[in-house]
């Protein structure tokens, strides 16, 4: 009880998860037992077969035991092996570092050339959105099976079985029957992934199978749930002889259900028409266009598995001017419901690869806005350049929503296609704060208040414009795409609104478009609030800083106070009885306190060794002392007797030797600093009142807050000490010094005590950092108790102190936390107080002093003075027990 005590809580003990166990290798065997093929492993074994055995009968158990201990990896090796495409034994190497450079770099020299630069600059297009119109791509935001949204598509094969093209000769097909020549079709196309060549493939098939002169093929595009769907072909007119590249040059669409393709893909029905002249389906301005006169011609459908039309495949003229027969159709229609499911394959594996290219410009797109946030304007800028070339559109906005309010903008920041070409002449970059173009504020209002999309084909037809942003500019508002931007922490909750105007070549803003800046704009509301919190940091900081000045300023003792104490006389540590284990704590006034401190030092050679400043020592002497605050026991005083402590048992036993210089600079520096900005509470109370401090450490609060103001006024200017140490010496000191001040917790005591007992016990191995570090805690402890030894009439003024500063804990307690304290800090128990001593010592204090008395002779004054303690404190226990 006349120990400090911090009364911290204890830690658990730390636990090491162990490595997961290497999978074994099995065999896949057949039902029967026998080796079908070996997956994973060189050879057979008949003890993989029988656990393999043991597995198939025993599902549930193999379940169970794959949720206990598989893998992710054995997980991720799982999904990789069915996902492979039917024939496909690996998958190929990913790009190596210069692979991968190769292909960007074809990649940006085949596409047009635009603007350089990266971050604030324009970037570099590497792709554009519409380019991803092909793939009907999906909502970008997943959420996965625990509820974390995520962008990242499911992983799909990059390999592509492209087969080559056959083009076999009419004679050669004349020497198959029609089942073989169905399945030799059907082989050509069956491994083709890519569906330009796929499409091209079948229609010179188609070609063969019907003697037709020339075949298109259209593919079924847009959404059927708002009638929006049409037909497009790059494959128009398909000969026998033409390639891929001679008839993929231009893109021909047809409204839906307009002529004969369209009332095929409109119906799902077949059509053959002998003469298209006649049909007043049939557009003649085509043949008008092309100079190719069309005589006949049949259409077919395309169905997948689910029997939905995907497509339309059309031939036309028969050849020698015939005319496409009943077993025309039968063969046609035969062979193209074999290509329905290669063409849905193809398509599949298409989106998935669009896929894969859109995630990796939204994670490119996420890596420019937060490579650099130093301000929200140049964030912000960045953001507004890339969407400009991403979306391709004439204006972009990014308006902040104010806060308290849902449909007024605090700030508004925009950009212009003209600005770019501006900036990638070389002309200076403009800012994008200056709130040069109308914001629309009945849309960006309406979008900020409700969190929907706003996406307007036509914005006059709509009342919530305002037409008259257009009056008396040259400038017309087209299109506009309004999205909102959302909070990260709180997704219903509008940040910002972003607003596009205009895409380039009067196109509309498609779904597509919205589902990318949709995708974008959850990165943009990571960016921007990260950006507003280290903006706040950047301020808070500062203010810590001036408040660090000020504080420092006032915590630094004057230097007149450091010259005076320097040029004093220090009586000897003879004079001073500084080696002596009953040292009087009473006997010396603070400035005295500071004299004795120098001699401790002087004498232990570290002024001379670490070649320290005397005047700059002087000066932190006097601050470490100004530093502690005025409470009954944990005080300067209270540090000076706990270094004095030290420094008689470094001095008696000779053990500075073993400590070496660098441990012994550290420990008489913990010692004077081991409760610097002392409340008079310990760890327990800190944490019962919720003080910031405690959220600041959560084990051995205040010994990590002594750690600290102990750094702080190392560190200030006047006081550093150590400026004169090596880097490593530095990092050795301040080590050990952290060390040590967290070894004043009882509570690490408690945890560390069994360990340390047996190491006294066995010995200390002094080339082990571990041991060291344990026997610098043990004698910080004992350093700590060190009032338990005094003689019995400074034991009792001591422990009046103590004593007096634990009630007053306990009243804090009582009046503030509603709490009971514990007995030994409740003041209605001080009659109790003679036999929680007893106790105390005999739990805490006297394994320390037994310990160090074994380890070294001198050091049993500090054990008999324990004694002698215990028995007065245990007559006085008798005493209140007879009363």
């Amino acid at each position: 009880m006349s120990g400090s005590g911090g009364g911290g809580r204890d830690e658990p003990p730390s636990v090491t998860a162990a490595a997961p166990p290497t999978a074994v290798p099995l065999s896949n065997l057949t039902e029967d037992g026998n080796s079908d093929h070996v997956l994973m492993s060189d050879e057979y074994s008949p003890e993989f077969a029988r656990i393999e055995a043991f597995l198939d009968e025993h599902p549930d158990f193999f379940q169970n035991y794959l949720i206990r201990k598989a893998t992710r990896s054995m997980i991720d090796a799982w999904l990789v092996s069915y996902a492979i495409p039917p024939g496909t034994t690996s998958l190929p190497p990913p790009f190596s570092p210069p692979q991968q450079e190769a292909a960007v770099e074809r990649e940006s020299s085949s596409a047009p050339s635009s603007r350089s630069g990266s971050g604030g600059a324009t970037p570099v297009r590497k792709i554009s959105a519409h380019e991803f119109e092909k793939g009907g791509l999906t909502k970008p935001l997943v959420t996965t099976i625990d509820g974390t949204p995520t962008f990242l598509s499911p992983p799909t094969s990059s390999s592509e079985l492209t087969g080559q093209i056959r083009k076999k000769s009419r004679t050669d097909m004349l020497t198959l029957n029609e089942s073989e020549l169905i399945l030799e079709l059907v082989k050509d196309i069956c491994n083709d992934l890519d569906v330009r060549s796929l499409c091209h493939k079948i229609l010179q098939n188609v070609g063969i199978l019907t003697y037709a002169d020339r075949c298109s093929l259209f593919l079924v595009g847009g959404d059927p749930a708002t009638d929006s769907q049409y037909l497009v072909s790059n494959l128009f007119d398909v000969s026998s002889h033409s390639t891929v590249e001679e008839v993929s040059k231009n893109e021909i669409k047809i409204p839906w259900g307009s002529g004969i393709v369209g009332f095929v893909a409109k119906t799902g029905e077949s059509c053959n028409v002998s003469d298209c002249y006649k049909d007043s389906r049939f557009n003649q301005n085509v043949d008008v266009m092309t100079g190719y006169r069309t005589r006949s011609m049949m259409c077919c459908p395309i169905k997948d598995t689910a029997g939905e039309v995907i497509g339309v495949a059309q031939v036309i003229n028969k050849a020698n001017d015939g005319y496409f027969s009943k077993n025309d159709e039968m063969l046609f229609e035969k062979y193209l419901q074999f290509c329905g499911i290669g063409l849905r394959n193809a398509q599949i594996y298409e989106r998935s690869q669009l896929e894969v290219k859109r995630n990796q410009v939204l994670l490119d797109l996420a890596g420019v806005i937060f490579q650099e946030q130093s301000t929200l304007e140049t964030t912000i800028h960045r953001i507004l350049t890339h969407m400009l070339c991403l979306i391709q559109c004439e204006r972009a906005m990014v308006l902040l929503v104010h806060e308290g309010s849902t449909s007024t903008f605090s700030q508004t920041f925009e950009l212009s296609q003209e600005d770019l070409d501006n900036e990638s002449k070389g002309e200076p970059k403009k800012n994008a704060f200056e709130s040069r173009f109308p914001m629309n504020a009945g849309i960006t209002g309406y979008v900020a208040a409700t969190g929907e999309i706003v996406n307007l084909s036509d914005p006059y037809r709509d009342p919530r414009f305002d037409q008259s942003v257009d009056e008396n500019t040259d400038f017309k508002h087209s299109t506009i795409l309004a999205m909102p931007i959302k909070h990260s922490g709180s997704p219903g909750r509008v940040q910002g609104v972003f607003q596009l105007i205009n895409k380039f070549d009067n196109l509309p803003f498609t779904s597509n478009d919205e589902n990318f800046v949709e995708a974008f704009a959850i990165f943009c509301g990571m960016g921007i609030n990260n950006v507003k919190m280290y903006e706040t940091a950047v301020v808070a900081m500062a203010k810590q800083q001036v408040t660090l000045e000020v504080l420092s300023y006032h915590a630094i003792a004057p230097l007149e106070e450091a010259v005076k104490l320097s040029r004093q006389r220090i009586p000897s540590a003879s004079a001073l009885h500084l080696q002596s284990f009953q040292f009087d704590d009473f006997s010396l006034e603070d400035s005295d306190t500071l004299k004795a401190a120098l001699r401790m030092f002087i004498d232990l050679d570290l002024i001379n060794r670490f070649n320290i400043d005397y005047l700059t020592l002087c000066r932190w002497l006097s601050s470490v002392r100004k530093n502690y605050r005025d409470v009954t026991y944990h005080n300067w005083k209270h540090a000076f007797n706990v270094c004095q402590l030290m420094f008689s048992i470094i001095s008696n036993t000779m053990w500075w030797k073993k400590l070496g210089e660098i441990e012994c600079l550290a420990l008489v520096l913990a010692c004077l600093c081991h409760d610097l900005d002392h409340r008079g509470t310990n760890n327990s109370y800190q944490i019962k009142s919720s003080n910031s401090l405690a959220r600041l450490y959560s084990t051995s609060t205040m010994e990590h807050h002594h750690f600290d103001q102990c750094l702080m006024l190392l560190n200030t200017s006047g006081n550093q000490i150590l400026s004169n140490l090596s880097q490593e010496e530095f990092k050795a000191v301040v080590r050990v010094l952290e060390d040590a001040i967290l070894a004043t917790d009882l509570a690490l005591y408690f945890k560390r005590r069994k360990e340390t007992m047996t190491m006294m016990k066995e010995g200390v191995n002094w080339q082990e950092e571990k041991d060291r570090s344990l026997f610098r805690g043990l004698m910080m402890t004992a350093c700590d108790l060190g009032a338990i030894t005094k003689p019995w009439p400074i034991q009792q003024k001591i422990a009046k102190l103590v004593t007096t500063e634990f009630f007053h804990q306990g009243d804090l307690e009582k009046e503030e936390l509603k709490l009971k304290p514990i007995p030994m800090m409740d003041r209605e128990k001080k009659d109790e107080l003679p036999s929680m001593q007893v106790s105390f010592i005999d739990e805490i204090c006297m394994p320390v002093y037994e310990s160090l008395a074994g380890a070294s002779p001198h050091l049993k004054p500090m054990l008999e003075g324990c004694v002698e303690n215990r028995k007065h404190w245990s007559e006085l226990a008798d005493q209140e027990n007879l009363k």
